[in-house]
């Protein structure tokens, strides 16, 4: 019963735009960049995309990312129609003018902070002073140190950052390599219950953050219709995802492999909710890249907004 209600949501806009859907261009596969969370995991889980573009003519390709920076890229030069990120990444690949747009939003409500051993002397922010701390460069946990170290009158000066991937990040926090690790989950409950990790910050209490959905400015601009149709079903996704967590867990441990009791604990402080890119989303995105432009970490001042999608139809 509950995967017929998700297949109606899924759905439910396929009725009326089903007939235009592949007018623009005979697009015979659109590929969809995930990480190992998140809405688009439930998506492929529930082969919800499959299902509303096989009777179409339509194929769905799924590629998995370690981070954003990489899918961003991917996107860039159009081996990726369509994938999920966190706020920093788009920032930057538009600062280097990357071929993408916004597509849709969703808050960051928890599940991604700075974590650092249980037993390190870290106790606040101020301790990170001089302090080694890896991230992946361009991710939202990018955002995330940035905006920490401001909360505390800290600059990026102030420490050492130390670029990693987050597979790489992981055993270097285990290690010692690195004293505090910025993540965002599953591996930030897989630091917190599988790696000696306590939380120092939970990115709620610093700022207001988003992620977001993206998608290459061709796709966007030549198959609108299409775009539209993948939103409304990583929406309908969403909310079913909102109502039954213990299920996103085990589709989330299935797909990405990451144990049940890791997605369990990433699924129940999870927001699924996916909407439009609200002006007050973008002015929140606007303060993470007016930031990045200060800190000399982008090389020129962007709008977001130039790269918001409306489509044209709505």
């Amino acid at each position: 019963m509950q995967r017929r209600d998700f297949l109606k949501l899924s759905v439910g806009t396929a009725a009326a735009a089903a007939f235009a859907s592949n007018a623009q261009g005979a697009v015979k596969e659109i590929r969809i960049g995930y990480q190992k969370t998140g809405v688009l995991v439930i998506a492929r889980q529930q082969a919800a995309l499959e299902k509303h573009f096989t009777p179409q003519g339509i194929d769905v390709k799924w590629i998995e990312f370690s981070s954003g920076p990489p899918m961003m890229e991917a996107m860039n030069v159009g081996s990726v129609d369509f994938g999920a990120v966190g706020d920093s990444p788009p920032v930057f690949a538009q600062a280097a003018g990357a071929a993408i747009v916004y597509a849709a939003g969703q808050p960051i409500t928890n599940g991604q902070g700075i974590l650092v051993p249980k037993d390190s002397p870290i106790r606040s922010i101020a301790d990170l002073k001089g302090k080694r701390i890896g991230f992946t460069k361009g991710s939202s946990a990018h955002n995330i140190v940035v905006q920490t170290l401001e909360k505390a009158g800290l600059t990026y000066a102030d420490i050492t950052p130390v670029y990693l991937t987050p597979p790489d990040a992981g055993p270097a926090f285990a290690n010692g390599s690195i004293e505090a690790w910025a993540i965002w989950d599953p591996y930030f409950a897989i630091g917190e219950t599988k790696q000696g990790g306590r939380i120092l910050i939970n990115s709620r209490d610093v700022t207001r953050t988003n992620s977001f959905y993206i998608a290459n400015r061709e796709f966007a601009k030549n198959h609108g219709a299409l775009l539209q149709q993948i939103v409304d079903v990583t929406t309908a996704a969403g909310k079913w995802a909102e109502q039954h967590r213990d299920e996103v867990a085990k589709s989330l441990a299935a797909i990405t492999g990451v144990p049940l009791d890791i997605q369990t604990v990433a699924a129940n402080r999870a927001n699924f909710v996916v909407g439009p890119v609200t002006d007050d989303i973008v002015a929140t995105q606007q303060g993470v890249a007016d930031r990045f432009y200060k800190l000399g970490l982008i090389p020129k001042p962007i709008v977001i907004r130039d790269i918001v999608w409306r489509n044209p139809a709505a």
